[in-house]
């Protein structure tokens, strides 16, 4: 029976990724960490045509599902991936079976 109640965890975590996701301007900022390693908040808000405290909102959403880090540096916070976590989630979808057929 154990084995199910991790199976429940991971399907927490994984439940949780997919909502951080779950919105086009999150998927554009994973997006955009991943093409340009890390950045300050005020860089992707340059990049998005969003308020700052609108990317804040989303870059505390997908930092509280754990697929991004950040690290205050002064003032500002810089931000990168979770290159293990993002691994994690493409491990928990290929699980699914979502990654090939479908």
């Amino acid at each position: 029976m154990e084995s199910d109640k991790n199976n429940d965890v991971d399907a927490e975590s994984l439940a949780s990724m997919c909502k951080a996701l779950g919105h086009p301007a999150r998927v554009m900022i994973v997006n955009y960490l991943n093409k340009i390693d890390r950045c300050l908040c005020g860089d992707i808000v340059d990049i998005l045509p969003l308020a700052q405290s609108t990317v804040s909102q989303h870059l505390k959403c997908l930092k509280e599902a754990g697929l991004i880090k950040g690290e205050v540096e002064g003032p500002k916070t810089c931000y990168c991936l979770d290159k293990e976590k993002l691994e994690k989630f493409t491990r928990m979808v290929v699980d699914l079976g979502l990654s090939g057929g479908v």
